[in-house]
């Protein structure tokens, strides 16, 4: 149950998530321009309701990257970090197709803007910058799995965590998420990034390939510091 557990709440995230930023960001929906305060917050608010309803079936990491630093600091296996990896990809690849489908009349009147269309699915830069962009990544990401696994340090009432991680997330978005979208997530970005490539979306565009090794290697780093910090702690 701990693999479908990471599968439907990886799809839950990808969902909401993916579903602000296309609210926020396609023509003619009822949150067009809604702004940076709304899509960190309805990401936040992802985390959150997806964390609440797979929580009861597995662990609900919902990102290799948090997946990682549990198998370094020895809770899980790397066989399960490897399985919760396929599997998180695979539910955000659902997730995303699944915005695709609601939207679909919003992504045929943004045909002329391919950038707006990609951004709904996968992260990228506000100023193209490797360096720089990897470290937003990594430092992001080291923040967040900090949190989370010092919360455990504290006694806190069933549940009260995951709202300390929704908060973690709304406040990495405000604070350290404008310079690259703040993925934080591998599979979040991966796994959209691929259905763009391979969904029929008219005037498209590229899926800026050359990007997308930052999301992914940014997260993993940034986790695995985390984890060497928390144990010297």
């Amino acid at each position: 149950m701990d693999v479908f557990g990471e599968f439907l709440g990886t799809t839950l995230l990808v969902l909401l998530g993916n579903g602000v930023v296309a609210g926020v960001v396609l023509p003619k929906t009822k949150n067009n321009n809604a702004g940076w305060i709304v899509i960190t917050a309805g990401w936040a608010f992802a985390v959150m309701i997806a964390a609440y309803i797979s929580g009861n079936l597995g662990p609900a990491h919902l990102n290799p990257a948090v997946s990682l630093a549990f198998a370094v600091k020895g809770d899980i296996s790397f066989g399960t970090f490897f399985t919760y990896t396929i599997v998180q990809m695979l539910g955000a690849m659902l997730g995303t197709t699944l915005v695709w489908l609601m939207h679909k009349p919003h992504y045929e009147e943004a045909s002329q803007d391919p950038a707006g269309m990609l951004a709904t699915f996968a992260t990228g830069p506000a100023i193209r910058s490797t360096g720089t962009n990897l470290l937003s990544e990594i430092l992001g990401t080291f923040v967040l799995v900090l949190a989370i696994l010092s919360f455990g340090f504290y006694d806190m009432v069933n549940g009260l965590g995951t709202i300390c991680v929704a908060f973690t997330i709304w406040g990495l978005g405000l604070s350290l998420g404008g310079t690259t979208g703040y993925a934080l997530n591998p599979a979040r970005d991966l796994g959209p990034r691929l259905m763009h490539a391979i969904l029929p979306l008219k005037g498209k565009g590229d899926s800026d390939w050359s990007y997308s090794w930052i999301p992914v290697v940014g997260p993993l780093v940034g986790a695995v510091l985390a984890v060497l910090l928390y144990n010297m702690m």
